[in-house]
């Protein structure tokens, strides 16, 4: 059920964000006014800047070195998580959560990433997986699996550093079994 209410508010965000500001293809005139022409080479420059920013900075994660994630991210930088908890503030908070997480999951992977960017956001899509060296946070988890579908959000300031990041995939389904026998 949560994946069929996902695949639907994912389609409707996208569908919603394409027909923005249109008429027939073409924009309104109210809309085309506050947006800046698309396919300048400025604009497309710098998503692309960020695409490539945000997509290297995930397989640092994959290959466990943090220092390769996090060397553009900016010093006062927000991780909003799921938005379940609080946020963490400042790239060495970041890092050290991050780091917790890298030295407790094994044979972690995102396989079939895609990245997406519009202006200062990108989103990278791809179906995750690993398993728990021990347990994690208090919660049992030592030798569990888990296989999740996720989105992570970047923003980006002016200068091409990370200044925000969330997750849409919430914490709790990642200590949920893979499936039968794992």
């Amino acid at each position: 059920m949560k994946k069929i209410l996902f695949t639907f508010c994912s389609s409707m965000i996208l569908l919603t964000a394409c027909n923005t500001g249109t008429k027939n293809g073409a924009p309104d005139s109210d809309s085309a006014a506050n947006v800046s022409t698309p396919g300048t080479s400025s604009d497309e420059g710098k998503e692309e800047r960020n695409k490539q920013v945000a997509m290297d900075a995930t397989k640092a994660v994959i290959n466990n070195n943090p220092d390769e994630a996090f060397k553009n991210m900016a010093s006062d930088a927000i991780d909003y998580n799921d938005g379940s908890g609080p946020a963490t503030k400042g790239l060495d908070s970041i890092r050290a959560g991050m780091k917790m997480w890298m030295s407790n999951v094994q044979d972690y992977k995102g396989d079939n990433l895609e990245a997406l960017a519009d202006g200062n956001k990108v989103m990278i899509y791809g179906d995750w997986s690993g398993k728990f060296k021990g347990d994690f946070m208090g919660m049992k988890t030592a030798g569990k699996s888990f296989k999740v579908k996720d989105v992570d959000i970047f923003t980006f300031n002016d200068e091409g550093k990370i200044k925000e990041h969330r997750s849409v995939q919430s914490m709790s389904t990642l200590f949920a079994p893979a499936g039968p026998g794992k």
